[in-house]
């Protein structure tokens, strides 16, 4: 009787390590969970980054003066007839 005892707390104690800390046990699953939150904290970073490019496609479709506004400040493109001037700072003062 003592020896089936002492073979079912041994059993009971390898499914307890199994359990806490094999493949598949509490460690993992909490491993497995933070994974999912990060995941899902990073899907929604690039659901945003998503709709703010798509806003962005939809209005240089739409919006004739938003592709030019970009070639402008992108390209440094001008319209025909228009003069470009560029400014240049001065250098600064050597310690003279």
């Amino acid at each position: 009787m003592r020896a089936l005892i002492a073979i079912l707390v041994l059993v009971f104690i390898l499914l307890q390590f199994k359990l806490w800390f094999g493949a598949g046990g509490f460690r993992d699953v909490a491993r497995l969970e933070q994974r999912v939150t990060e995941q899902a904290r990073r899907n929604e970073e690039l659901m945003q980054l998503n709709n703010e490019l798509e806003a962005e496609v939809d209005d240089l479709r739409v919006r004739l003066d938003a592709v030019e506004e970009r070639a402008r400040s992108e390209l440094g493109l001008i319209k025909q007839d228009e003069e470009f001037y560029q400014v240049v700072p001065p250098p600064p003062d050597g310690g003279n």
